[in-house]
């Protein structure tokens, strides 16, 4: 029985072998590059899909996958007749939610490396859903942001007593919850990641509010164009099995000094910092401005050729605005080489078919990034959502 907070030490290793903070290191230069690339109004598009993607793939995790085509209906109020598809569309939906306002929070300066925020994640999900949307297999209701004062057991691990949570709790606060480097950050991300949920705060929700927490544990690193939970649910099985392993007691004098394993939870550290490695430099990818030029190219291709209404002429003003930031419809005009009716013709296919945003009839236009477009733009971002729903 787990009651006192000595046995989950270490709550960090001891000593970080050098490579592992190479690789941190490494990463957080790949992402802090990564804040350079592209335009801003550019990089706010790719953030609104990257919420989407994370509410996709934290579903995804639980065995609860909601299609992309129905988060992006969902974002539209558009909800299906199903109740089951209909009930994950709120889930997802609610995600997205949470995620913004946890991200605000960030911005504002409070710290995502605490008990308390987690609380808040958690509450910050379940809130915004009616009581039908928040109830579990077994029939009970999960209390948004409410720790649980029940002793429970999940699978093979029995988590804290409940009468010791604040402990534990605190004890978490008091390691976690200071600044560092971001390397160091990173793995204190990856430690907390795995503490939060061996000590099981929620009677149920704690994997999304884990994940929620720290995704915006690294918001500021991020700048929300990439996130773990993508890596996470592409190996859903290696990351519960890394988990598990890191819950293990010591397996030796060789293993630590604390009553938890740390080879194990090394162990689960390389693992998380692998998945932070795969996402940057899938999103460095993705964001070299040859390679989206060349995408952008062969979007605009396809859709000619279904659609002559979409001239080729957008290529350019298309990059320009990814690379560059907003035009005014002039600008945009001017930059295709069309006759002015022909290019406002353009335009408003353009901002029909969501590639280009406007705030106003007559206003600035931006670049845009519907879902019908990830395919070419951003392939394997989320493969499903070229896919159609069951």
């Amino acid at each position: 029985m787990y009651d006192s907070p000595h046995q989950f030490e270490p709550l960090v290793p001891a000593s970080i072998p050098p490579a592992m903070t190479d690789k941190a290191a490494e990463i957080a230069r790949e992402a802090i590059r990564l804040t350079g690339m592209a335009h801003a109004s550019s990089r706010e598009t790719i953030r609104e899909q990257v919420r989407s993607m994370n509410s996709y793939y934290s579903n995804r995790i639980e065995g609860q996958s909601t299609h992309p085509l129905h988060i992006d209906a969902a974002l539209h109020q558009q909800f299906s007749d199903k109740p089951d598809v209909a009930r994950l569309q709120r889930v997802a939906l609610a995600h997205i939610e949470a995620e913004i306002e946890l991200e605000r929070l960030v911005a504002e300066g409070e710290s995502p490396m605490t008990a308390a925020f987690m609380t808040k994640a958690h509450d910050a999900l379940y809130a915004r859903l009616a009581a039908e949307d928040r109830t579990t297999d077994d029939g009970r209701i999960v209390n948004p942001g409410k720790i649980r004062d029940e002793d429970v057991e999940v699978g093979l691990h029995i988590p804290p007593t409940a009468a010791s949570l604040p402990r534990f709790m605190e004890r978490m606060d008091e390691v976690y919850d200071r600044r560092r480097s971001w390397d160091q950050h990173l793995i204190q991300v990856a430690c907390m990641h795995h503490r939060a949920t061996w000590v099981h705060p929620f009677l149920d929700g704690n994997g999304r509010a884990a994940r929620l927490q720290s995704h915006c544990a690294l918001w500021q690193l991020s700048d929300g164009l990439w996130s773990p939970s993508r890596g996470l649910a592409r190996t859903t099985v290696d990351y519960y099995a890394r988990l598990h392993n890191a819950d293990a007691p010591r397996r030796g004098d060789l293993d630590g000094r604390g009553n938890l394993t740390t080879a194990g939870l090394n162990e689960w550290i390389e693992f998380f910092l692998g998945v932070c490695e795969d996402q940057v430099k899938f999103m460095g990818r993705m964001l070299e401005l040859d390679g989206m030029r060349q995408r952008i190219e062969a979007l605009i291709t396809f859709r000619h050729a279904q659609d002559k209404a979409v001239r080729m002429e957008a290529i350019l003003p298309l990059y320009h605005l990814f690379a560059a930031g907003p035009l005014l419809r002039k600008e945009f005009t001017q930059m295709t080489n069309l006759g002015e009716r022909t290019a406002r013709s353009l335009i408003s296919r353009l901002l029909k078919d969501g590639l280009i945003v406007s705030d106003s009839a007559a206003g600035p236009v931006r670049w845009g990034m519907p879902l019908d477009s990830l395919q070419f733009l951003f392939p394997e971002l989320y493969p499903e959502a070229a896919t159609k729903p069951n």
